[in-house]
């Protein structure tokens, strides 16, 4: 029997499926300033009041004209000047040019900007050695933005750029879905924390720092509930807690099945699992579940995996919560420069590194190995070699496909 058909272990693409259908979107909005609104998700479509640019504008500095008057040869008094903010608020005259500066609009009766390095001063004249075409150098109303566009559609994550789009059109305040809260419990007897002394068999609980950084890059609130010992009261109480208070109760360590490892016991005895063991390599017993209140993501305790599983499948999870769906890594096909190791049965994501070459886009692995406890492998990556489930050893000059790391790592 191959090792996914073993009862339980259920492909990556099936899994994801199942996890996206099982999490329903954030129901609660809340309307905050946008200065207060990077990374939230937007609640609902913003259209524009108003044509941005509002008026049209001035792109170089130089001499606003009428485009039907103008001859080499000639010259014109300049009638007077326009700012950016301080606008020439006359009629332009015939045969007379207004001085302009980028970003100031254009007077009444011109069409035409001239650019300054193509003006010949007279004394109190100007005239031209060159001439530009009709509209040349103009920035019309709503170059940007037509007045009432989307400007930023619904269930979006607002980055910097769509910050500017919003205030571009005078938006003060924005309406955006409630924060997601997830719960980060570390579990093991075994764990310390950075900083305290370790005991023989002791070792430092890495998963919960980069845990954190990578929900915060998803812009949750977090509430770290720290290390809970191999107790399964401990676990309970802090389940039942966790439930109450957040959205997302994840886990790293104790869903595998060892004599310890009580997490999936008090899951099935508070809420029920979705689904347990993935045909996937690192990160085979990755759980998701459903207590009263709150979703459950059970990570394997091995660093690797605990990354790994999070990055595929529990991030996934959290961005459907947050209205925005699944979102895939960009994929890139490689060629290996050296063999890769692999049995048939799981998907098996083997940590590399790519980069363009005379030859084409080519991969290595990284670290030292490829063990779900090796984390060099994953600090040196920029890609994941997605290896099929079926597919076995992979030969030097083979082609593979890449997963491209994204704003995760």
């Amino acid at each position: 029997m191959a090792t996914c058909d073993r009862p339980g272990l259920m492909p990556l693409n099936e899994g994801i499926a199942k996890l996206l259908a099982a999490v329903s979107g954030q129901a609660r909005t809340e309307t905050v300033a946008l200065a207060a609104a990077a990374n939230r998700v937007l609640a609902e479509d913003v259209f524009a009041p108003a044509p941005v640019p509002g008026f049209d504008n001035s792109a170089m500095d130089g001499y606003a004209v009428r485009a039907a008057d103008m001859a080499l040869g000639k010259t014109y008094t300049v009638q007077g000047r326009a700012l950016a903010g301080a606008a020439f608020d006359q009629w332009l005259h015939p045969n007379q040019v207004v001085r302009i500066m980028t970003g100031a609009a254009i007077p009444r009766g011109a069409d035409t900007v001239i650019a300054q390095e193509d003006s010949l001063l007279d004394g109190a004249a100007v005239g031209f050695s060159e001439l530009a075409p009709l509209g040349s150098h103009v920035r019309r109303a709503g170059d940007d933005i037509a007045q009432g566009s989307r400007v930023v559609a619904a269930k979006t994550r607002l980055n910097a750029v769509h910050l500017a789009l919003l205030a571009s059109v005078g938006c003060a305040s924005v309406t955006v879905y409630g924060k997601t809260t997830v719960a980060l419990i570390s579990t093991g007897d075994e764990l310390k924390s950075p900083g305290q002394a370790l005991d023989y068999g002791d070792i430092y609980n890495s998963n919960a720092p980069a845990l954190t950084r990578m929900l915060a890059k998803l812009g949750v609130d977090i509430i770290d509930y720290g290390i809970v010992q191999d107790d399964p009261e401990l676990f309970r109480l802090a389940f039942q807690r966790a439930d109450r208070e957040c959205d997302f109760i994840l886990t790293s360590g104790g869903v595998s099945v060892g004599e310890a490892d009580y997490t999936r016991d008090i899951l099935e005895e508070l809420g029920h699992i979705d689904f347990w063991r993935l045909a996937i390599k690192p990160g085979k017993p990755f759980a998701f579940g459903r207590l009263p209140n709150s979703y459950f993501i059970g990570l394997p305790g091995n660093p690797v995996s605990a990354l790994v599983t999070f990055h595929l499948l529990g991030s996934q999870a959290i961005r459907q919560h947050q209205h925005l769906g699944y979102q895939p890594m960009s994929q890139l096909q490689a060629i290996t420069t050296e063999p890769i190791q692999k049995a048939p049965g799981r998907m098996d994501f083997q940590r590399g590194h790519w980069q363009s070459s005379a030859e084409g886009v080519e991969v290595a692995p990284t670290g030292r190995a490829q063990g779900s406890h090796i984390l060099t492998s994953l600090a040196d990556a920029n890609c994941y070699i997605a290896l099929e489930q079926e597919r076995g050893s992979v030969a030097a000059g083979e082609s593979v496909t890449l997963w491209l790391f994204d704003e995760m790592f």
